[in-house]
């Protein structure tokens, strides 16, 4: 492969603001970058070296797009896998790996794996029909969810009881017990060509109600060693199974009996690892990077207490962005805002983050609740 840092073409397959982050690191690196999306505004458009407007599902532009750069990376998993695996068989490198995508695309290719690969996981049931639904062996209440192109919260039902049945999905789904969770935790791994493997500290995440969302997290965790442990080990198991050159994140519960089940997996940077910006030695887009130009990986210990609040549209508001309160919560020492660069608002649209840190972590908390309060996304 050509040295990263020279005439290696980096192509991206969305240009949001994972992406949009994932450049601001690769400049660093001296790489050059390309991205596809189909929104001419996406807020990658203004960083990289050069933007293609255009389809991820469509097979012949992702494909035409592939064969112009020499590595090609996702920021967004609902591409088109044929494409893919058509330029990887012609040598183009597909990381993380077009099989990879495939599978987690997919969430009952997900479960399946799980199941196979003896990782802990909520009792689950693949459906078809809303036939198969009303015939369920799981017991209320249990939660349904999309197999494809579910994200952010979309495409997730609660099924509380028969009642319910009638406003639930019809497509291809799955049904997974309902979990009775103390905390939602979340650990990130990396894993390069050379099979070296890292995990950032354990995350706790609070979501938001409405919109089924991260909206808060925190770094490290308080929780055991041994709980902390198991979950880094969970996460590497994963990533060695999958054989995924790459970031991937590992979104799990810890229920109330103390047992880890992993809920679902992202193979590229994730929402749960904004704060490793500021708070970790080495960043999970500079991780990300580093797996993929199979150079060593970073030390990913926490540098201090750091909490990520997403920033999101406010309900009732749709237009042009208004950050109201920003002045306020930049007068606060320690506190790094992130901004997408995204015109339009609409309610619960992330539109930025908020990156907090301290080394007193009921201080770092403080600020954070402080920050939720007073940042508000308007038009």
């Amino acid at each position: 492969m050509k040295a990263f840092y020279g005439d290696l073409r980096l192509g991206i397959l969305g240009g949001g603001q994972l992406g949009r982050m994932l450049i601001q690191q690769a400049i660093n690196y001296n790489v050059t970058v390309k991205v596809l999306d189909p929104d001419r505004e996406a807020p990658c458009r203004k960083l990289c070296d050069e933007f293609v407007v255009g389809s991820l599902s469509d097979y012949e532009t992702v494909y035409n797009f592939g064969k112009k750069v020499d590595l090609l990376t996702i920021e967004i998993e609902k591409v088109n896998v044929d494409a893919l695996e058509q330029l990887e068989r012609e040598g183009v490198t597909v990381y993380p790996q077009a099989r990879v995508i495939r599978l987690i695309q997919d969430k009952g290719l997900q479960k399946q794996f799980f199941k196979e690969n003896n990782i802990p996981t909520a009792e689950f049931q693949v459906i078809s029909s809303a036939q198969q639904l009303a015939q369920s062996t799981i017991p209320f209440p249990y939660i349904q969810k999309l197999r494809r192109d579910g994200y952010d919260g979309k495409g997730v039902y609660k099924v509380v009881d028969e009642s319910y049945l009638a406003g639930a999905f019809t497509e291809p789904s799955l049904i997974e017990r309902w979990v009775d969770f103390e905390k939602e935790i979340a650990v990130i791994v990396a894993r390069n060509e050379k099979g070296e493997l890292a995990t950032f500290p354990l995350v706790e995440m609070e979501f938001n109600p409405e919109a089924n969302l991260v909206e808060f997290l925190i770094s490290p965790s308080t929780l055991s060693f041994e709980i902390q442990q198991e979950a880094a080990d969970i996460a590497k198991r994963i990533a060695e199974s999958l054989k995924i050159v790459g970031l991937l994140a590992v979104e799990m519960f810890l229920d109330k009996s103390g047992k880890i089940l992993v809920n679902e997996l992202a193979p590229r940077p994730h929402n749960s690892g904004h704060q490793t910006i500021e708070g970790n030695i080495v960043s999970q887009f500079e991780q990300h990077l580093r797996a993929i130009f199979n150079q060593p990986l970073g030390n990913t210990e926490s540098l201090s207490n750091a909490i990520m609040i997403n920033v999101l549209g406010e309900p009732g508001y749709e237009g042009p962005a208004v950050y109201q309160g920003i002045e306020k919560v930049l007068k606060s020492t320690g506190v790094y805002v992130h901004l997408y660069g995204k015109a339009l608002t609409k309610p619960f649209r992330k539109m930025g983050h908020v990156t907090i840190v301290d080394n007193d972590r009921e201080k770092a908390i403080e600020k954070a609740r402080f920050v939720q309060q007073t940042l508000k996304v308007i038009s």
